[in-house]
């Protein structure tokens, strides 16, 4: 059995792991409880009621997030003359059409987003095989083929968040970092929660959100109560 480290171990008295709180309090005690010497991500997951291997029970999305992420997104972009130069302006990492491709198939993967223009869907399908496993394939309706680069590249720098619930129902993205106020976590933690809800899928039976819990990157998680979520806005 893991050994509990003396930070961890003192975090578990500030307050009762097998208590439930409300999403203001549990965002409250895991920023309180990130005590690293680094500047920790604070994160949130979910367990769904759902199976993703049936079509109709798949929840993916996107989600802005009021105050950012707090990282710093390297984005690529395919993308041909004047849509190229769009990307490049906006702030755009990396940009190009098949001199791109041939790098990411060479093994260039320095990047966490990838948008496409759609007439450049034909070269980006060849990498299905590398961007699909890790999830950057660009997809109509993430916003990530799309004839608005700039507009595309702006949301992914100012921290849009792409979601995908994983084989055992899980879905769970970073909302911030314990530097950010108690409020501005809250703000993002309540958006990513009503994108979730809002991208509950048609064939969802029973119980949709199952367990949700927050926790700073090396502290310890604190379970949110459920069934005070509400409905999506």
């Amino acid at each position: 059995m893991a050994k509990t480290g003396k930070r961890l171990a003192k975090s578990y008295d500030n307050f009762d792991r097998d208590s439930f709180y409300e999403v203001d309090q549990a965002v409250t005690i895991a920023k309180e409880n990130a005590t690293a010497k680094f500047d920790e991500s604070i994160e949130i997951a979910m367990n769904l009621g759902v199976d993703p291997r049936h079509a109709d029970q798949m929840v993916r999305g996107v989600v802005a997030l009021p105050h950012g992420t707090g990282k710093s997104v390297r984005v690529a972009v395919f993308a041909r003359d004047a849509k190229a130069e769009e990307a490049t302006a906006a702030g755009a990492d990396v940009v190009g059409a098949e001199d791109l491709m041939t790098e990411v198939q060479n093994g260039r993967m320095d990047f966490d987003r990838v948008i496409a223009t759609p007439d450049m869907m034909a070269v980006v399908g060849r990498l299905g095989k590398v961007l699909g496993p890790r999830g950057l394939m660009p997809n109509p309706k993430l916003g990530t083929v799309t004839a608005d680069v700039k507009g595309a590249v702006e949301a992914a720098k100012a921290g849009q968040v792409e979601f995908r619930v994983e084989k055992a129902g899980i879905v769970h993205a970073g909302i911030g970092k314990a530097s950010f106020s108690a409020e501005q976590l809250i703000d993002n933690a309540r958006a990513f929660l009503d994108a979730i809800q809002k991208a509950k899928p048609t064939g969802a039976k029973g119980t949709y959100i199952k367990k949700v819990s927050v926790s700073s990157t090396q502290g310890p998680g604190v379970k949110i109560e459920t069934s005070n979520l509400g409905t999506p806005a």
